[in-house]
């Protein structure tokens, strides 16, 4: 765990059918976050291109042109920008297969430096809609590692601690979604593996689940303060905050050991009382 900080801003952004004006749109939450001095910028699930069912409505219809030069758009600003990116967009793949439902990462110097494919897909996805991803992507941005999941992949506990077994400090989960639920795991995910969550979602599902931040002990940092309304919300990752000392430098590396199992079966007692289950 890095001993330094670093600020992050979750944006809860507008999401429309228009590539370009998601693209104009984040372009402007990209400024107001790096104004605050974010050095990074997590936005939602379809964030650029849209989600399917909800603004995209057949691969057909999509201006995949476009979206590339959006790409390209919000690529560049990074750099002018000096801060990193993490962006929910659909990703074409070749004809006859479906796209990827992806996160881009962005760097600081306007650079893709990889993308993370959505890897549990819903029923409706991955018979209609998507090509699952096979793998989990981290990368680091000043000392701090992140990881990424999109929506219903919060129901997956397995993939959670695999970030932690990768020693993520803060994983960027972005949701096209409204159930507070999705929250409610967020939490106790966060509190389990003892790393920050920052939770993305469009301002139109924000009356249920609004972007949230939440800390390595599994209590929410910061919210943001605007329903149904485009908002950033910013927070300082600090892991020498004296809140976090147990969760940090006690709990996450006491439970890796546990995980390992050795500190049991070592004192594991060669009794009878305790081989006998079947008796008082």
């Amino acid at each position: 765990m890095s001993t330094d900080s670093i600020k992050i801003a979750v944006a809860q952004s507008l999401i429309t059918p228009d590539v370009r004006a998601n693209g104009s749109h984040i372009r402007d939450l990209m400024s107001r976050a790096a104004a605050d001095g974010a050095r990074l910028v997590q936005f939602t699930e379809g964030a650029l291109s849209g989600y399917s069912k909800a603004q995209v409505r057949n691969w057909d219809a999509v201006d995949w042109y476009a979206l590339r030069h959006e790409l390209e758009e919000t690529a560049a600003h990074a750099g002018r920008l000096s801060v990193w990116v993490a962006l929910g967009c659909n990703h074409s793949l070749t004809l006859p297969n479906r796209p990827h439902n992806s996160i881009y990462v962005i760097s600081d110097e306007g650079r893709l430096v990889g993308r993370y494919d959505k890897r549990f897909c819903s029923h409706s996805e991955v018979t209609d809609w998507y090509t699952p991803g096979l793998s989990p992507f981290v990368f680091d941005v000043d000392g701090f590692r992140f990881g990424m999941l999109l929506c219903i992949e919060v129901q997956f506990p397995e993939l959670l601690a695999e970030y932690e077994r990768l020693g993520v400090d803060c994983l960027l989960f972005s949701a096209y979604s409204k159930d507070p639920m999705y929250g409610i795991q967020a939490q106790a995910h966060a509190a389990t593996n003892c790393y920050w969550i920052g939770l993305a979602t469009p301002a139109q599902c924000s009356t249920g689940l609004p972007s949230t931040m939440i800390g390595p002990d599994g209590h929410i940092i910061a919210r943001a303060s605007v329903i149904g309304e485009p908002a950033i919300v910013s927070t300082v990752l600090d892991g020498t905050d004296p809140r976090y000392e147990i969760a940090l430098t006690k709990a996450r590396p006491w439970r890796a050991l546990a995980r390992q199992g050795d500190i049991y079966r070592m004192s594991a007692a060669q009794d009878e009382r305790s081989a006998d289950r079947t008796s008082f």
